[in-house]
């Protein structure tokens, strides 16, 4: 089932209102690719709290005095950045997972070591055999 703002449940009149645009302006927006209304059996737009947000938000970028083709890039670059925040997290997920991962062999394949003192000799100094062993 739908989340409830990703249901299309708005007609376009209603939407307009809510977007505070005319209708007419709404079909100017999905035919310049910048909304995807639903549509129902018979072929009605049905608008959900999703595409409201995303009217708001074309209504930002216009009053700052963008034309709609620069809207309209400005939304496919924040969804490719949306896309890459993402994928960026789903790989910082991974390698956090394959650091994890390799830890817990290490700690399976370390062997412990008895700890036993062993008998050294004591360092040789240098010189007593290069002069024969004299003093």
């Amino acid at each position: 089932m739908d989340a409830p703002h990703q249901r299309a449940v708005y007609v376009i009149s209603v939407a307009a209102e809510l977007a505070g645009v005319h209708p007419q302006t709404l079909r100017v927006y999905e035919r310049k690719g910048l909304i995807d209304p639903a549509r129902t059996g018979g072929g009605s737009r049905r608008f959900s709290e999703e595409d409201l947000a995303r009217l708001r938000r074309i209504q930002q970028l216009t009053s700052t005095g963008l034309n709609l083709e620069g809207v309209k890039r400005v939304l496919d670059l924040e969804a490719e950045v949306e896309r890459l925040q993402r994928a960026l997290a789903a790989a910082h997920a991974e390698a956090r997972e394959a650091v994890a991962h390799t830890h817990r062999q290490y700690r399976r394949d370390l062997v412990p070591l008895t700890q036993t003192l062993v008998a050294t000799s004591p360092p040789r100094r240098f010189g007593a055999a290069s002069r024969g062993g004299q003093r």
